[in-house]
């Protein structure tokens, strides 16, 4: 199942997208608290495609692939490097990655993202399906100056935290193997990523039994799994592309902060 949240005019909902990616069949509800079919169809062309997530807790894992750990010349970690973003970063499929005014290193990072479904605690490794919901394609957007002067003294959040700082979408793809996906980050048409989530130095089940071992997951949480070699800096004018298979593409232009 692929699930989308959408508007119609001033009306949020939750449906399935169907085969060929025409029509979405309604819910009533939601995926977290309990969707039903409603019977009502939408037309793709009539609806606004939204973020399938609104407002999350965003939480992202740092060096998770030996490839990114190789480009930026650091060490394995000794422990999964966490951060958060804030859900004010997070933007939808078409919407646009703001750069900053006075950004001046602003790289993409694409990502696999888990979706929680329900609200999970001391999750065993072979346990963390039953608390996915699915998984979605994200963007870790991130400013490299701000960044590295924030980690200089052990915190990380403007970096990584500003507004439009988090791409998500455009489906929450159930039933996969997160564990044989191929993940391919585009930049104006040239890729720039590509590489499959068996290389995650820290899987799927584990990231979400790690995290669960020290706080409540809740329905609706996103999990930014890492990102791959092959990151680098964006501008204005340009459109970032994140596809992951069996689930699709997230689009995103890159626009100059207007002040």
């Amino acid at each position: 199942m692929r699930i989308v949240r959408y508007a119609v005019g001033s009306e949020r909902y939750y449906g399935e997208l169907e085969s060929g990616d025409t029509r979405i069949a309604r819910f009533e509800g939601d995926p977290f608290t309990g969707a039903t079919p409603s019977g009502r169809v939408d037309e793709v062309g009539d609806v606004v495609l939204l973020a399938p997530l609104e407002r999350p807790r965003i939480f992202g894992f740092a060096y998770n692939y030996a490839s990114h750990i190789d480009e930026t010349e650091r060490e394995v970690p000794e422990v999964p490097v966490c951060f958060m973003k804030p859900s004010t970063a997070v933007i939808g499929p078409g919407d646009a990655i703001v750069y900053p005014s006075d950004g001046e290193l602003i790289h993409f990072e694409g990502e696999l993202v888990v979706v929680i479904g329900k609200e999970a605690r001391h999750v065993k490794p072979s346990e963390a399906h039953e608390y996915i919901l699915g998984y979605t394609c994200g963007n870790d957007v991130s400013d490299r100056i701000v960044q590295r002067r924030e980690s200089a003294f052990g915190t990380l959040l403007i970096g990584k935290g500003q507004d439009t700082f988090a791409p998500l979408g455009p489906v929450i793809a159930t039933a996969l193997d997160p564990s044989a996906l191929w993940l391919t980050t585009r930049v104006n048409g040239t890729v720039a990523q590509s590489a499959g989530t068996a290389d995650l130095l820290l899987a799927v089940p584990d990231i979400v039994a790690y995290l669960s071992r020290y706080l409540t997951l809740l329905p609706g949480d996103a999990i930014m799994t890492g990102t791959p070699s092959g990151v680098g800096p964006i501008r204005p004018g340009d459109e970032v592309e994140v596809g992951i298979e069996g689930i699709g593409v997230l689009r995103n232009p890159v626009v100059a902060e207007s002040v």
